[in-house]
């Protein structure tokens, strides 16, 4: 199993925007309660560390639910997406392409940085995905962040997530766009004009940030990065195979001391709901 420990990470698909690195500080994980008829049980969080322009988080994701889909005790895991800008600071250009800046930034050839990217292509091609890098351009991801933590707060976080990849690789749109932001987010379901002020006065920029030093405290290096209970991590999109056998390990320790509770109800007069006392 192609595992790392926790705190020792590989670059996948960039560098952390600080040099600052080990661990600082890092907060314990929290598991959510599930309340059930009759049943009490916990969950296993796994944490995902991307950025909606990273070609190789998209696969990942693709990888991770193919394993998770397969897992049995997959109602025990939740999943929750963490920011991480690749490029902090950068400026959105509609007007270049990302072949271009490819070959600028590593001084290679533009018929190099288009092999590098049908490479990519091809490879997004073997887990389902259709991607079109041709229409992509350097994009400033902080807004996307803020909106799928916005979609995190009204219980939509993966479907932002999924929906800003889609939107970027797969439709050229430009994810640093408001007019973009806000018919992602109406396609999802979530409250526009609560979204709207939400990207206007700046919110969850903080929960970014959080985000962001919470992956240097870390030791990430690049993504995406898949943290399992806080106790075993996977870096890169690896095979299906690998998140398998990471989803076994950590959570048959986890389920160890979080176990299946079964209320044993003792039955008597009850008013419901529904205006029923009986």
């Amino acid at each position: 199993m192609r595992t790392v420990p926790l705190l020792i990470a590989t670059v996948a698909c960039g560098l952390a925007a600080s040099g600052q690195s080990g661990p600082q500080n890092i907060t314990p994980v929290t598991t959510r309660t599930v309340l059930t008829k009759d049943t009490i049980m916990n969950t296993m969080k796994v944490e995902i560390w991307s950025d909606v322009v990273c070609p190789f988080c998209y696969i990942g994701k693709r990888k991770f639910e193919a394993a998770l889909e397969e897992f049995a005790g997959k109602d025990r895991v939740e999943v929750e997406w963490k920011s991480f800008e690749l490029q902090p600071g950068t400026a959105t250009d509609t007007g270049r392409s990302i072949v271009d800046m490819l070959a600028a930034k590593y001084g290679m050839s533009t018929a190099q940085a288009q092999a590098t990217q049908d490479r990519v292509t091809a490879t997004a091609k073997d887990v389902g995905l259709d991607y079109h890098l041709d229409r992509t351009f350097p994009t400033n991801t902080l807004n996307a962040h803020r909106m799928i933590h916005f979609a995190k707060a009204h219980g939509k976080q993966d479907a932002a997530k999924e929906a800003l990849l889609h939107a970027y690789f797969t439709e050229g749109k430009n994810v640093d766009d408001q007019t973009t932001l806000l018919a992602i987010g109406a396609a999802i379901g979530l409250d526009t004009a609560a979204l709207r002020t939400a990207l206007e006065d700046g919110s969850y920029a903080d929960d970014v940030r959080h985000d962001i030093l919470e992956a240097q405290q870390l030791g990430v290096r690049g993504v995406p990065f898949f943290v399992f209970d806080r106790k075993y991590a996977v870096s890169g999109a690896q095979d299906t195979q690998v998140f398998a056998g990471t989803l076994d390990k950590a959570f048959g320790e986890w389920a160890g001391s979080n176990p299946v509770v079964k209320l044993e109800t003792t039955e008597g007069p009850v008013c419901t709901p529904q205006g029923e006392c009986k």
